[in-house]
């Protein structure tokens, strides 16, 4: 897959239900992985498989994947209920009353209680990134792609937001593909992790056996 003179090269099986952190150096093509298996850019060569059926030429909408982005992707026209009423309405229609307490109850999962009605200028960006993965939730999909969303955040609130995508994609059994700059995450957070550099995106490895024995590349990227 590429763009222009950038090519990042991929080979990668990756197991549903697993938490999978996507590491690596500023430019290494970590985005761009995590674009290409949600359907935001076409691979060149090869394919993207989800439970046998190729997915390589779906739209976004049409593949199994819940994205979160650094950007939150609010409207700010839109309260809340009607923000995260799209991920159950794509069509724009005003959620129904079965609806909105899907809505309130994604709300109240991620410590919104009560704030359906605000629109996301008078919320803390703390507050929009978990209105933002309130939205995903409500997607559903086998799933959930997170490229830097909680990169913002100070570590208390980091951790508390990890925590909670921890125990959806349990609930769920979802495959979990986070992108961070911050080994620390990756730790906390991913069973197994993918390293990305020099054009390659390395399968995934066990998290604690990575770390405790890196690879030269990585070991450059921690700076050992």
């Amino acid at each position: 897959m590429g763009a222009g003179d950038f090519a990042l090269d991929a080979d990668l099986a990756l197991a549903p239900g697993r938490r999978v952190a996507v590491i690596g150096p500023s430019g290494a093509g970590k985005s761009t992985l995590l674009d290409a298996i949600a359907g935001f850019r076409r691979p060149a060569r090869g394919r993207i498989l989800w439970g046998g059926q190729d997915v390589t030429e779906a739209p976004p909408d049409r593949r199994p994947v819940a994205s979160l982005f650094q950007e939150n992707n609010l409207f700010p026209h839109l309260d809340l209920v009607r923000n995260l009423g799209l991920a159950l309405r794509p069509d724009g229609a005003r959620p129904r009353r079965e609806a909105v307490a899907q809505v309130e109850a994604a709300l109240a999962r991620v410590g919104l209680a009560g704030l359906g009605g605000r629109r996301p200028g008078a919320l803390s960006g703390g507050q929009q990134g978990r209105a933002a993965l309130a939205r995903v939730l409500l997607q559903r999909r086998p799933i959930m792609a997170l490229d830097e969303p909680f990169s913002a955040l100070g570590p208390a609130l980091k951790a508390e937001m990890l925590e909670i995508v921890r125990d959806v994609a349990q609930e769920l059994g979802a495959l979990t593909l986070l992108v961070t700059h911050d080994p620390e995450d990756a730790r906390r957070f991913a069973e197994e992790v993918v390293f990305v550099a020099d054009g390659l995106a390395h399968p995934p490895v066990m998290t604690e056996a990575l770390f405790a024995d890196p690879p030269e590349a990585l070991r450059a990227y921690l700076g050992r």
